[in-house]
């Protein structure tokens, strides 16, 4: 459960929720603006804790971590995409790619080696000296891509990542999200209120009021 506030002005963001995000799969969160979907992908994350209940991740119990192991763990294990893709205007796409390495303290040349390999793998390797206002909104998802793959975690979050794409785009980029999770053994875990997409992903939950169900596999 994630409660705020207290008393009678308390909100019940999520009740009673209980998932599990299974390796090789593109889940969906399904559901419309305020139902709770970024908050139960923050509590995945490990970006909050709930207010009762447990989070585990690969057995370790997140919510019971202190604040420095935690952000270890986030930085090595789980991947983040968002849907306003948060790439530094002023850096190239290998640079942006290379954030994460920089932050984990990885060697120069292992940076550059992985930024490189995870940009060809999203179709980026002849776009990678560009910086992102010379890239198209696809693009700049695929970068994002990049570099929340790019410490090979075992989950990515991805919150509303075709938000700001239109529609064509946006099925490239769920596609692209589902090969990553088969091919890489990866669980990823995004959210949409876009029912097309729906169609895509292997597995679908709904989100309604704080509460969610199964709504169906693919």
């Amino acid at each position: 459960m994630r409660t705020f506030g207290s008393g009678h002005a308390a909100v019940h963001a999520l009740r009673g929720v209980s998932i599990t995000l299974e390796r090789g799969r593109l889940t969906a969160l399904r559901g419309r603006s305020g139902s709770g979907k970024t908050t139960l992908l923050n509590l995945l994350g490990g970006l909050d804790r709930p207010t009762s209940g447990r989070v585990l991740f690969e057995g370790v119990e997140l919510s019971a971590m202190a604040e420095p192991a935690l952000t270890h763990l986030r930085r090595r294990r789980i991947g983040y995409v968002f849907q306003s893709f948060a790439l530094l205007p002023l850096l190239t796409a290998r640079e942006n790619v290379e954030l994460p390495m920089r932050m984990a303290d990885l060697p120069f040349r292992e940076r550059r080696q992985r930024a490189e390999r995870w940009l060809e793998y999203v179709g980026l390797a002849k776009r990678m000296h560009h910086r992102p206002f010379e890239l198209s909104g696809g693009e700049q998802q695929r970068v994002a891509l990049a570099r929340a793959l790019v410490m090979e975690p075992a989950l990515v979050l991805a919150d509303e990542p075709t938000g700001q794409l239109d529609t064509n785009t946006a099925w490239q980029v769920v596609d692209l999200l589902k090969r990553i999770a088969h091919e890489t053994n990866t669980a990823i875990c995004m959210t949409t209120h876009d029912p097309a997409i729906i169609e895509a992903v292997d597995l679908v939950y709904a989100l309604s009021d704080g509460s969610l169900e199964v709504e169906g596999t693919r």
